[in-house]
C-alpha cells in the first residue's frame, strides 16, 4: 500500500510510504489519498488529519519524474489536473489537516504540504519548488499557494531558482508552523491534532472555510492559468532534457527551446 492509513483516537494519519522512492508520489498514491480522505469524511469521529511520510528522508520528494518523463502536454495537463484535484480536497476538506513534514517536501511534495493547514517541520526538513530545473514550472498549485503563504517575492526567488529552504528559513517565512527534533515531530503533531479534536468540529470546519476565503481572491481562475502553463511545457526541448538530466543524475543544459 502506497498510503496507509491509520486511526489513532480521533487522529487520522495518513503515511504517503514509498520510502525506497522518497515517498515520491504516483497517479496510484494520489488515488489513494482522495480514497482516504473520502473514507475519513464518513467517520465523524475522526476529527483531525496528519499527512507526513514514511522513512526518516523524505515527507515526498515530489511527482514521480519517470511517470512524467515522456507526456505530452494533454497528459501533463491531466496529471496536474489530478495533482490540483488532490491539493484542492486537502485545503476543502472540513477536518484540519496538518503536514508533519520530516524530510525532503519538494516540488509537487511541497505543494501538497501547502495545502494543508498547518505544517510542523522537523529539523531536516528541506522544501522547495525546484520544478524549473526539470524544465518546467509548479503544476499543483504551488504558484500560488507559496505566494498566499509566503510573499510574491519569496515565491518568485524559490520558483525561479528552485532552491530549497531549509526548516529554520520555512520558520522565519511563514512556511512551517513550527520546528522540533526529528523524534519529537510526529509526538507534537499528535499533540496538537489532538488538542484540535477536542474542540466542536463543526465551527472548526467553518472557522477553516472562512479563513480560507481571506486568501481565495481569483484562486480558481489563477490555478487555471498554472494549468496551462504547465501543461505547454511538456512541449518544450527543456523539458526533456531536465527530467532526462534528472534521470541520469548530470546536470541538465537548457537551450530555451
Amino acid at each position: 500500500m502506497t498510503v496507509a492509513l491509520d486511526r489513532r483516537g480521533r487522529v487520522a494519519v495518513l503515511t504517503l510510504d514509498r520510502p525506497d522512492a522518497l515517498n515520491a508520489i504516483s497517479p496510484e498514491m494520489l488515488d489513494a489519498i482522495e480514497g482516504h480522505l473520502d473514507t475519513i469524511e464518513r467517520e465523524p469521529e475522526l476529527r483531525a488529519v496528519i499527512l507526513t511520510g514514511a522513512g526518516e528522508k523524505a515527507f515526498t520528494a515530489g511527482a514521480d519524474i519517470n511517470h512524467m518523463r515522456q507526456a505530452t502536454p494533454h497528459e501533463a495537463r491531466a496529471w496536474a489536473k489530478q495533482g490540483h484535484a488532490v491539493a484542492n480536497r486537502i485545503e476543502a476538506f472540513p477536518r484540519p489537516v496538518i503536514a508533519a513534514v520530516n524530510g525532503y517536501a519538494l516540488g509537487g511534495g511541497c505543494e501538497l504540504a501547502l495545502a494543508c493547514d498547518i505544517r510542523l517541520a522537523s529539523e531536516k526538513a528541506r522544501f522547495g519548488l525546484p520544478e524549473v530545473t526539470l524544465g518546467i514550472l509548479p503544476g499543483w498549485g504551488g504558484t500560488q499557494r507559496m505566494a498566499r503563504l509566503t510573499s510574491p517575492g519569496f515565491a518568485k526567488e524559490l520558483i525561479f531558482t528552485g532552491r530549497y529552504v531549509d526548516a529554520q528559513e520555512a520558520l522565519a517565512t511563514g512556511l512551517a508552523n513550527h520546528v522540533y527534533p526529528p523524534g519529537e515531530l510526529m509526538d507534537r503533531a499528535m499533540e496538537l491534532a489532538e488538542k484540535i479534536a477536542t474542540m466542536p468540529p463543526g465551527q472548526i470546519a467553518s472557522a477553516k472555510e472562512i479563513v480560507n476565503l481571506a486568501l481565495e481572491g481569483d484562486l480558481r481562475g489563477h490555478l487555471a492559468r498554472e494549468l496551462d502553463a504547465f501543461a505547454l511545457a511538456f512541449q518544450t526541448e527543456d523539458q526533456r532534457e531536465g527530467m532526462a538530466a534528472f534521470v541520469e543524475k548530470r546536470p541538465p543544459e537548457f537551450t530555451g527551446r
